[in-house]
């Protein structure tokens, strides 16, 4: 009834369940299971085929996809990846997302800003979320190498997708999904073009990687090295009204 408390998901109470398993992870997990079969079964190797077998469940636990629980506030700015706060640094917007792609939306504004770098071991939830609602404006790939994600250079170096989301407002906020030692696949859920809600599912990274988020001109981080923080839950900034009207028209 009207003014009852629900949960996100629309229920009158709130009890724990098991995480789903993503799609895009469920192939891996059969085809571990079934090797591990293989070797328990087929071959009755139990040294190998045990292990094997936990590994599987393993690879079932990495793609899992919990539900979150997104602030509903238009002016926060929500963590993309599930984590470790590893670097916080003044940086220049990577060139990507700010020169002009030909499609007739802006890039980031040159010049400084905050970039929260939030790395991901393997025994994080991998699925990226946004960080605010708007309009996806750009999703670039940029083939790399695959050094440790926890290293200042991995911005550069690795594998990487820079995506570019911009508010109804015109506020824009640009991330980077980074590939790390054990990452070998940035899997993108949308593209330009695409509207997304706060917090909504935009890709995943597979095996331990990073995401970098660029705030806008001005704005402050709230959150601190070494914090962890939770994709669609945990705020990384807020923007007041009137600092969003100096970051826009800087």
């Amino acid at each position: 009834m009207a003014g009852d408390l629900l949960d996100n998901r629309g229920r009158g109470d709130v009890r724990w369940s098991w995480p789903p398993i993503h799609p895009e992870g469920r192939k891996f997990g059969v085809i571990a299971v079934l090797v591990s079969l293989v070797f328990l079964i087929g071959l009755d190797w139990e040294i190998i085929g045990w292990p094997l077998l936990l590994l599987s469940l393993g690879v079932f636990a990495f793609f899992r996809d919990p539900e979150r629980v997104v602030p509903q506030d238009d002016n926060l700015i929500v963590a993309p990846a599930d984590g470790l706060v590893s670097l916080i640094a003044e940086v220049e917007p990577p060139e990507e997302l700010m020169i002009d792609d030909g499609s007739g939306h802006a890039g980031l504004t040159p010049g400084p800003v905050t970039r929260i770098s939030i790395f991901m071991s393997v025994f994080d939830v991998h699925i990226n979320r946004t960080p605010i609602a708007g309009t996806v404006r750009r999703v670039v790939y940029i083939p790399g190498s695959f050094v440790d994600a926890g290293l200042d250079k991995a911005s550069d170096e690795n594998e990487r997708q820079h995506v570019l989301i911009e508010r109804m407002d015109g506020q824009k906020i640009g991330f980077t999904q980074i590939a790390g030692l054990v990452a070998r696949r940035i899997v993108p859920f949308v593209k330009p073009g695409d509207s997304v809600g706060v917090g909504q599912r935009i890709g995943l990274i597979r095996f331990g990687s990073r995401v970098d988020v660029y705030l806008p001109a001005g704005t402050d981080s709230r959150v601190l090295l070494g914090q962890k923080v939770i994709a669609g839950e945990t705020v990384l900034a807020e923007i007041g009204s009137q600092r969003l009207i100096e970051g826009v028209s800087q």
